[in-house]
């Protein structure tokens, strides 16, 4: 009898101490913080935000006024960028894929209904692609005659 009692003792130590390490190993969701006009260079990679279609994603966060006119900007030489702009509640605002000039790069123009933190999210399209990339939010001017 003693002998089940410590082969089920172990056997809770055991998935105690498993679950603790593996509690330990994640990690907690903190997007990068993105300030207006500057330029980030960064890298996607396997190590981001696993998309669910195979892909991955990095995301920024920044602070954005009812009425703000903005211009999303990301490049890259590696892989075909897609811009996504998501609000608090977690709809999607805008998204683009090619820029005008029809290259691989992602140019979004917006105005902001809400004031609200939004997240850029950065992805390949579709299930494959990372690299290094740039991206740049700018806040536009109204043209004033």
């Amino acid at each position: 009898m003693n002998k089940y009692i410590l082969t089920f003792c172990s056997l809770i130590i055991s998935y105690h101490s498993f679950t603790l390490s593996a509690v330990g190993e994640s990690q907690i969701y903190s997007p990068i913080p993105l300030q207006p006009n500057q330029l980030i260079s960064d890298t996607l990679s396997s190590d981001d935000i696993p998309t669910g279609e195979g892909g991955f994603a990095k995301d920024y966060t920044i602070f954005l006024n009812k009425g703000d006119q903005i211009a999303i900007d990301v490049m890259s030489e590696d892989f075909d960028t897609v811009v996504m702009l998501i609000a608090e509640d977690g709809t999607t605002v805008a998204e683009n894929d090619d820029a005008p000039d029809h290259d691989s790069n992602s140019l979004l123009f917006t105005r902001i209904a809400e004031t609200g933190r939004y997240t850029i999210r950065v992805r390949a399209f579709g299930a494959v692609g990372n690299g290094k990339f740039t991206i740049q939010l700018t806040k536009l001017q109204p043209i004033v005659n």
